[in-house]
């Protein structure tokens, strides 16, 4: 039985306007009306939300977890801010870029007919040990894993068609976007991630037996580390 569901993205920033405006563009998101703290952008679902996190350190290591978003084109990217680091290959189907304040992403273009209104593609989180890491999420948010043995990739692995799946594309059931991957480094972790997610959970305690750390609590979440130490926050809901 699932410990957990996915809530919704955050996202740590030095300027909420200029990411704000950014990365709504990006994955085709609108800022909530009205001023709320955190900001928000918000899409079909409460799921496909990114809350913008002002935080006073600036970004100084790679994401060890960023976003790979759909795409028309790459120019199109560049014309909202972001910048190319490493263009696509015949091996290397995506482009990495780099959004205003330096955070990675991966671009993937698409034909017009693979395109939604909702532009996240995946969540790709580095990990020491991919499999394990995988496997935690796997059993706490009740999905099975697959793996590409060849690379050492690991992911949430899709159980039954889901509706508004991209066609071609997979969706798993209980996230807004098609896969969480895990993909191995050789640099362990520095550093508070900048992109985390939430979970709605029952209980903190059946998490922590599982293996989360609690990091710190706040009034209405509870911050925790998985496994590997990569922070995300549990908010309290009935059984």
């Amino acid at each position: 039985m699932a410990l957990a569901r996915f809530q919704d993205l955050c996202l740590d920033v030095a300027d909420e306007g200029r990411q704000g405006a950014f990365w709504a563009g990006v994955l085709g998101l609108t800022l909530r009306e009205g001023r709320t703290d955190p900001a928000v952008l918000e899409g079909a679902t409460p799921q496909q939300s990114l809350w913008l996190n002002t935080v006073p350190e600036p970004r100084t290591v790679k994401h060890r977890v960023h976003l790979d978003v759909d795409t028309e084109s790459v120019e199109a990217l560049e014309a909202l801010g972001a910048t190319v680091l490493a263009p696509a290959t015949d091996e290397q189907r995506w482009t990495v870029m780099a959004d205003p304040e330096g955070g990675e992403f991966c671009a993937f273009v698409r034909p017009p007919e693979r395109l939604r209104p909702y532009r996240l593609y995946e969540v790709v989180v580095d990990c020491a040990v991919p499999e394990r890491v995988a496997r935690w999420w796997g059993e706490v948010l009740g999905l099975p894993v697959g793996s590409d043995a060849e690379h050492d990739w690991w992911w949430l692995e899709q159980t039954a068609h889901v509706a508004g799946a991209a066609p071609g594309g997979r969706a798993v059931p209980g996230l807004p976007f098609e896969s969480l991957v895990f993909v191995p480094v050789p640099e362990p972790k520095r550093g508070k991630n900048r992109v985390h997610w939430d979970v709605q959970a029952p209980s903190v305690d059946a998490l922590v037996a599982a293996g989360a750390t609690v990091l710190g609590a706040q009034p209405h979440w509870t911050v925790m580390a998985d496994p590997e130490g990569n922070e995300f926050c549990a908010f309290p809901v009935d059984e």
